[in-house]
């Protein structure tokens, strides 16, 4: 049975207001607009006709003067009606020139909104989840999804292979300003994995902010992909086993993590300062897994030079440095070593963003 989380820390309430324009008002905002400037140009025209000539009937009536206007404002006329004052000709010049002009762009963005751009996203979607192969998904973009992606671009990965997962639009905007995929949706959801190519990705990152939804997302991942490495933040203890009985690879508990912090450091200061260095996202090492290379099988774990080797998994166990099994390295181990940080190396290039 799934214990409930900690109870959350009471913050001061936040303003907070929608922003989206629905599309039906939007429309009619347009239309709007666009009616109202041909209104102008009409009135102009119609208290003004004694500056127009109409040469099919000599007389300019008010049927003449709307089709005058719209013939005008959409095109540049037929020549049948036409100004002859120097003041009518002033107003088409300064006045349904701009309106001509602005009643087009008008007609272009409308088409552009909600036709070509909603084709265009529906295209660039398709193509990429095509593209998906061998990416990271993250699930929730909160605190500990935004410092994952972070560490994630920082640590070689390109942008267009991260995919963040969430229902906020608030969160997304900031993954989407990161320059990662990102997706609106509930990860908890079967079409939405689907959606992303759960099953063809290389690792999943859960973070949702709650216990009993980042379960929930491990056991709908790990029925879509059995084989997909799943991490997952848990607050609270007693529902570390329950993710790991869910499908978790690995259960990260933030307040355990932070306690033993705070008790390195009573022990020796250093301790929690050379922990933070590895945990960092700036730190000048970090922890690093491999596969052994060809050219290491046969030889001691203190022999690799890419780092200072510290446990080797193999066949699932695992075993530390002092161990004799670490002696020899056999093929299919699985190194982990600490290793200089690259700080210093810009991060991959920006290729994709997903608007």
């Amino acid at each position: 049975m799934l214990r409930p989380d900690p109870p959350p820390v009471e913050r001061s309430p936040v303003l907070r207001q929608r922003g989206r324009t629905p599309i039906w008002l939007a429309l009619s905002w347009r239309i709007g607009l666009a009616l109202a400037l041909i209104g102008v140009a009409l009135a102009g025209h119609w208290f003004d006709r004694t500056g127009l000539r109409d040469n099919v009937d000599g007389s300019v009536s008010f049927v003449d003067v709307v089709y005058f206007t719209m013939i005008t404002v959409t095109t540049v006329g037929y020549g049948d009606i036409v100004p002859v004052t120097d003041r009518a000709r002033m107003f088409d010049t300064f006045v349904v020139t701009p309106v001509r002009l602005f009643v087009w762009l008008i007609f272009l963005g409308t088409a552009y909104d909600f036709l070509l751009k909603r084709v265009w996203e529906r295209w660039r979607m398709r193509v990429l989840q095509n593209d998906l192969h061998g990416h990271i998904i993250v699930a929730g973009h909160g605190t500990s999804g935004t410092e994952a992606v972070a560490e994630l671009i920082r640590r070689g990965n390109y942008r267009d292979k991260i995919v963040v997962i969430d229902p906020r639009a608030d969160a997304l905007d900031k993954a989407e300003g990161e320059g990662v995929v990102v997706l609106a949706g509930d990860a908890t959801r079967n079409t939405t994995l689907e959606a992303v190519h759960v099953a063809r990705a290389s690792a999943m990152i859960v973070a949702a902010g709650r216990d009993d939804t980042s379960i929930l997302i491990v056991l709908t991942a790990r029925r879509l992909a059995a084989t997909l490495p799943i991490s997952v933040v848990i607050r609270s203890e007693d529902n570390e086993a329950l993710a790991t009985q869910a499908g978790a690879n690995t259960v990260i508990n933030p307040a355990s993590f932070a306690g033993l912090l705070l008790a390195g450091s009573t022990s020796g200061p250093h301790l929690a300062d050379y922990m933070m260095d590895l945990a960092g996202l700036h730190g000048a090492v970090s922890l690093h897994e491999r596969a052994v290379a060809p050219h290491e099988i046969g030889k001691p774990l203190s022999a690799i030079t890419t780092g200072m080797g510290l446990r080797v998994y193999r066949n699932e166990v695992r075993y530390g440095f002092w161990q004799p099994e670490v002696h020899v390295l056999e093929t299919g181990d699985r190194i982990i070593e600490v290793v200089p940080s690259k700080t210093d190396q810009a991060p991959p290039p920006f290729r994709h963003r997903n608007r």
